[in-house]
């Protein structure tokens, strides 16, 4: 009790002149009141505020080359087309009720594909032709070196049973371009690890790093299924593009069919060759089909030329029909009739020898039947007309001319006559070329 009174009497002692105790207390609980009330109000504001912050936080932009999916408790959100929501600014739930996932679907991507080559150093890589400048391996390593198979030019069909079958090795690299083009099927069919983005990363930088060994893996079957169908003159030179549309088809037949939303853009044989070790016999084996190639293609023009200077542009046709029997009669003679060139002349001139052989056959024919009644009357004279006119047209026609009456008296003695032609004697005019004939 001594010690009470005695803080009693230092509490009286430290009060203010003329204030008494209840008006102490009245003033300290309105101070207490008006705090509290302050600390409140600033409470709600910081409430609202963070309510407004919490809100705020869900919106959400989609880039123009890009199309979201919004994952609602882990579950995507929507139904029909309202589960993609297209370029622009968004509202969602912030997370962790909703979570939105960004794909872009009009970036292509691109990714060399180099398994099929033959392995390579840095020293390798920096001497620019390692076919040349570097020592190449006496053997094809299978565990290092890539390769892809050709088939033989002897072959029509593709790889089945081909026990003692030959087959081209060659080395290839590609370049595939690929985009997302179904972002829901992607999501739902090819796995990306959520877990290894990193601060600062959205779901499209890692699709690349996650989905290459699936492409890796499906196109390297797709470039050996496509090659195997082509010889290696085809894949190097012929139908390089053919054999890049393959594999394209391909490669997207076995993604659709994993409904993988992948779209492959393009795939590009960026460069090929044949095995380093076979190299000397390769360069070889093409000079020769060069050199073979020239001479057919300059056989063949050398025949056509010649069709054309012999019959003109309907030779070939005529030429193929003459060896067709199912061409007729009337669409020989139509080809015949359309000849040109040389052919054409040999023609004209064989129908002039014919009209001509005809008259002098009808002429001889209309002078024997003028002579023929005659012949009947005096048919030695007449004999001995012919005989006279035939000797004057063999006569005129010669040079030189030797005439031998026979001798009764010469008893089947041989008359021997040795002739040394006059050179000072000149053939008639026309009469060189048909002697040279």
């Amino acid at each position: 009790m001594v010690d009470h009174n005695h803080e009693n009497s230092k509490d009286v002692q430290a009060q203010a002149p003329g204030q008494r105790p209840g008006q102490e207390l009245d003033a300290a609980g309105r101070s207490l009141s008006e705090a509290l009330r302050i600390s409140f109000v600033i409470l709600k504001i910081i409430m609202v505020a963070l309510v407004i912050i919490f809100l705020a936080s869900g919106f959400r932009t989609v880039g123009s080359d890009e199309q979201a999916l919004v994952l609602r408790l882990g579950k995507i959100r929507g139904v029909g087309e309202q589960r993609l929501l297209g370029p622009g600014l968004h509202w969602v739930f912030p997370y962790p009720i909703d979570e939105i996932v960004r794909i872009a679907v009009e970036k292509n991507i691109s990714l060399p594909i180099n398994s099929f080559w033959y392995s390579q150093t840095r020293y390798d890589l920096l001497a620019g032709d390692p076919k040349r400048r570097v020592r190449v391996p006496e053997n094809l390593d299978p565990v290092k070196d890539g390769y892809c198979i050709t088939r033989s030019e002897k072959q029509t069909e593709a790889i089945t049973d081909s026990a003692g079958s030959d087959y081209n090795i060659v080395h290839c690299k590609w370049q595939l371009i690929y985009r997302i083009d179904d972002p829901e099927r992607f999501f739902q069919n090819v796995y990306v690890d959520l877990e290894s983005i990193e601060a600062g990363q959205n779901y499209a930088d890692v699709i690349p790093r996650n989905v290459t060994p699936l492409l890796e893996h499906t196109v390297a079957d797709a470039i050996v299924t496509a090659m195997v169908n082509y010889t290696i003159d085809e894949a190097m030179y012929e139908q390089v593009a053919a054999v890049a549309a393959d594999v394209k088809g391909l490669l997207q037949e076995k993604l659709d069919k994993i409904e993988s939303g992948i779209k492959v853009v393009s795939v590009q044989l960026t460069d090929i060759t044949w095995p380093r070790q076979v190299d000397e016999a390769f360069r070889a084996s093409i000079e020769a089909s060069q050199k073979s190639d020239a001479a057919i293609s300059e056989a063949k023009t050398y025949a056509e030329n010649t069709l054309i200077e012999t019959g003109g542009q309907v030779a070939e046709g005529l030429l193929a029909a003459l060896h067709d029997e199912a061409v007729s009669e009337e669409q020989r003679e139509d080809l015949w009739s359309r000849l040109a060139g040389a052919a054409q002349e040999k023609i004209a001139e064989a129908r002039i020898y014919r009209t001509k052989v005809v008259a002098s056959a009808e002429a001889r024919a209309d002078y024997l039947k003028q002579i023929l009644p005659e012949c009947r009357k005096r048919p030695k004279l007449v004999m001995q007309k012919i005989y006279l006119d035939a000797i004057v047209d063999v006569l005129s026609n010669a040079d030189e001319k030797f005439v031998l009456q026979p001798d009764e008296t010469a008893d089947g003695r041989e008359i021997r006559i040795y002739i040394n032609r006059d050179p000072r004697i000149k053939p008639k005019p026309g009469k060189q070329n048909s002697s040279d004939q």
